[in-house]
């Protein structure tokens, strides 16, 4: 991730990425770059456009499903509405406890 995150800044910054540029960047932030790994993404790339290549990652991230309302604590506990009414009371009670009485009144 550390080595395409170089190539992007790279590119952002209207700079042709190469294999010692990437190295550059990474030896910048304190990293040591592996030359394979450098030379893998270099000619993974080669002449592709980065902006069609996010264009796609975007096209399969929004085909992917996830998670509704349910599966994420959306939906009521055990014991329903009651037992959510009697937290949501309880909390307004809590909320009222000094009715308008500073410590120093």
């Amino acid at each position: 991730m550390k080595y395409l995150a170089a190539y992007l800044l790279l590119n952002a910054a209207g700079t042709t990425p190469s294999a010692d540029k990437v190295k550059e960047v990474l030896s910048a932030v304190g990293i040591e770059a592996e030359e394979e790994k450098v030379s893998a993404l270099i000619s993974s790339l080669e002449g592709k456009n980065v902006d069609e290549l996010i264009a796609e990652g975007n096209e399969k991230l929004s085909a992917v499903p996830s998670a509704g309302p349910a599966s994420a604590g959306g939906a009521p506990a055990a014991g329903g509405e009651d037992a959510q009414e009697e937290a949501q009371e309880e909390d307004k009670e809590e909320s009222d406890d000094d009715m308008g009485f500073g410590l120093f009144d």
